[in-house]
C-alpha cells in the first residue's frame, strides 16, 4: 500500500495482493505482502510495520502468527515513518518460536532511533521452554459486542478449551478511558502522517493517490489543541491499559471482528488491534481455527509492557493447546 498509509493493497507496479485462502477476500493490510508470503511458504518470516493494526490483522486473515513488541523495544531506523509516536516494527512467522527468534536478534537500543528503550532484554527462546498454563484475562465488552456471532462463539470456545487444559481464565473489564482511544489514535496518526508528508504533499499533491490525498488533507487541518488533547487522553488510556495487563499473564480477545472481508478495496477494521498499538503493549495473534467460510480465525494475546518473555511463553502454550496447522489451499 502507498506509504503503508492507504486502505487498499495495490502497489503501483503490481495488482492487488490477494488472500491465499480465497482470492476474492482481502489479505488485510497494510503489511499484506508480508503475511501472504509467510502463509504461502515463500519465506518463514517477514517484517511489517504497525501504526494501528497493520501486522496483527493481515497475520490473522492469512492464518499465520503475527507479533508486535512493546513500543520502543525494536529500532525503527531505516523505516519510512507514518506516525512517530505509534509506528512499531512487527513480523509474521509460521510459529511462536520463530517470532521469539526474530525478537531475540532484533531487540535492543539503537542510537539511530531515540525512541528505542534500554530496558532489560530477556532470553526469549529459553523462556519458551518454561511454558506452563497461564493466567488469562478474557476481555468481552467492546470486543465481543463488535465481533460477529461466529467469531464471538469461537473465542468463547477457545477460552473454555484453555481453561480445560489448566489455564486460569477470568473476565476483565476495559477502563472508562477506552471510550475515546480509537478516535484519539486516528487523530494522532493522521496529524503525524501529514507532518511527515507535508513538504512533498505541498510540492505535488497529485503524486498521491486519492485516498491518501484525502487523509493528508485532513491531517494538515488538525489543529494543535485537538492533537494535544488526543495525546493527553492517550497517556491516561495507556496507564490504565498497562495496569490492566499486569493483573494477569496475558489478555485475550479476538484478533479481528470477523474473518477476512470479501472486498479487495478494504483491508478490514483495525479497531481490535489499534488499542494495543496506541498504549504500546506487546501483542501476538495466534491461528485458532477456520470459519465456516473456510477462512482463518485468530486469537489475540496481549502482554504487559516490556513483558515479551511472558507473552511469548503464554502464546507458545496456547499454540500447543490449539494444535492448529493451517495451510491455505494455494500453498498445498
Amino acid at each position: 500500500p502507498e506509504f503503508a498509509m492507504s486502505a487498499t493493497t495495490e502497489p503501483l507496479a503490481y495488482g492487488a495482493t490477494r488472500n491465499p485462502w480465497n482470492p476474492d477476500h482481502t489479505p488485510g493490510g497494510s503489511s499484506s505482502g508480508s503475511a501472504v508470503s509467510v502463509a504461502t511458504n515463500m519465506c518463514v518470516a517477514a517484517l511489517g510495520t504497525q501504526t494501528v493494526g497493520s501486522v496483527l490483522r493481515p497475520a490473522s486473515y492469512n492464518g499465520v502468527v503475527g507479533f508486535k513488541p512493546t513500543f520502543g523495544r525494536v529500532s525503527r531506523y531505516g523505516v519510512l515513518p507514518f506516525s512517530w509516536s505509534l509506528d512499531t516494527i512487527g513480523w509474521m512467522t509460521q510459529s511462536v518460536e520463530d517470532a521469539a527468534l526474530l525478537l531475540q536478534v532484533m531487540v535492543g537500543a539503537d542510537a539511530e532511533d531515540p525512541g528505542t528503550s534500554r530496558s532489560h532484554v530477556g532470553d526469549y527462546l529459553s523462556e519458551l521452554e518454561a511454558s506452563e498454563p497461564p493466567r488469562i484475562g478474557l476481555i468481552r465488552g467492546f470486543f465481543m459486542d463488535e465481533a460477529d456471532s461466529e467469531t464471538r462463539e469461537h473465542v468463547e470456545g477457545v477460552a473454555k478449551n484453555f481453561a480445560r487444559q489448566g489455564a486460569t481464565v477470568e473476565e476483565l473489564t476495559l477502563p472508562e478511558s477506552f471510550g475515546s482511544a480509537l478516535e484519539d489514535q486516528r487523530v494522532i496518526a493522521t496529524a503525524e502522517g501529514a507532518a511527515v508528508h507535508q513538504e512533498a504533499f505541498e510540492e505535488g499533491a497529485d503524486r498521491y493517490g486519492p485516498l491518501l490525498r484525502e487523509t493528508l488533507r485532513e491531517g494538515l487541518s488538525i489543529d494543535a489543541v485537538t492533537y494535544a488533547q488526543a495525546q493527553e487522553r492517550r497517556v491516561r488510556f495507556s496507564v490504565d491499559l498497562r495496569s490492566l495487563s499486569e493483573q494477569v499473564d496475558v489478555l485475550l480477545t479476538p484478533t479481528t471482528p470477523s474473518p477476512a472481508l470479501p472486498d479487495l478495496t478494504n483491508t478490514g477494521n483495525s479497531m481490535f488491534q489499534g488499542p494495543w498499538t496506541s498504549c504500546g503493549l506487546p501483542t501476538i495473534t495466534v491461528p485458532s481455527g477456520v470459519a465456516i467460510s473456510g477462512l482463518p480465525l485468530g486469537v489475540q494475546l496481549v502482554g504487559s509492557s516490556f513483558g515479551e518473555g511472558k507473552l511469548l511463553s503464554a502464546a507458545r502454550w496456547c499454540e500447543r493447546v490449539l494444535d492448529i496447522g493451517l495451510s491455505p489451499p494455494s500453498a498445498k
